[in-house]
């Protein structure tokens, strides 16, 4: 029993230390990045913004894969909502430190509800139940019965079939099942593609609210009275921050909103 009970404990301290490995990991590869988005501002500050846009996305794409080839050298990967969370907390950051010094008092506390309650939905979302079929419900038994008993049982149960799914990621049934989302790191079922659908949009009006104080913060004159270094780190951060989160909007509206349109179809045909 004490074996058993050892080995159990290893097992938890392995896992803990994997999972602050890929957070500390993830950590570094957003810092990293983010960073890297500055010198396009910095070397190209005259540019048109399609010009530093697309010098953005080629930044993003060596930055990757450079992580991605560290990463195999080192043996420890990435997580992709640690990754999410990283991102919002920095670009957070930049507005408090930065931008918010140009930004109107209500607007300034209207931005931060809105990054506040979009990092609790992202926790939401990390720890809800998508309509995992747990062993021994009433869904569980149907589908036992339907893949025991062949074409009449799967006749009968061809409802059910329609309504729960297998996710080969989290290796479990799911209902209402829609897809795995790897930035939320949980599947997309009938249980929480509500709050899925919430949080997209929530995404992309964070995003959006973030583009118009940043902006406004370019073209105001708060950064002219400190040092050329201060100066020239502030607007570069500010401006890098914008250009990331224009990518994610202008990425988000085209994908996310086509899994906006499915995840409420896929609501309607299977509630």
């Amino acid at each position: 029993m004490q074996q058993i009970q050892d080995q159990r404990k290893k097992k938890v301290l392995v896992s803990c230390f994997k999972q602050i490995g890929r957070c500390t990991v993830s950590c570094i590869l957003v810092l990293l990045t983010q960073f890297a988005l500055t010198l396009v501002p910095h070397f190209f500050p005259a540019s048109s913004l399609l010009v530093q846009l697309t010098l953005s996305v080629v930044v993003l794409v060596f930055v990757l894969g450079l992580g991605r080839w560290c990463r195999r050298i080192v043996g420890v990967y990435a997580s992709a909502p640690a990754l999410v969370f990283f991102n919002i907390i920095f670009i957070w950051a930049v507005y408090i430190f930065i931008a918010r010094q140009a930004i109107p008092y209500f607007i300034s506390i209207v931005f931060n509800i809105e990054v506040t309650l979009l990092i609790l939905g992202v926790c939401s979302i990390l720890s809800s139940d998508p309509g995992l079929v747990t062993h021994g419900s009433s869904d569980a038994n149907k589908l036992i019965e339907t893949k025991a008993f062949g074409v009449e049982a799967h006749n009968k149960g061809s409802a059910l079939l329609k309504r729960v799914r297998y996710c080969k990621s989290c290796k479990a049934y799911i209902k209402g099942f829609d897809h795995h989302c790897p930035a939320f790191g949980n599947c997309i079922g009938q249980n929480n593609y509500v709050l899925f659908i919430i949080l997209l949009a929530g995404f992309l009006t964070t995003e959006a609210s973030y583009i118009v104080c940043s902006s406004q913060f370019s073209r105001g004159s708060w950064i002219l009275g400190g040092t050329w270094f201060e100066t020239d780190l502030a607007g570069s951060l500010v401006v890098s921050t914008m250009l990331f989160s224009l990518l994610q909007v202008t990425w988000g509206c085209s994908s996310h909103g086509i899994c906006i349109v499915y995840a409420s179809t896929s609501g309607l045909t299977n509630g």
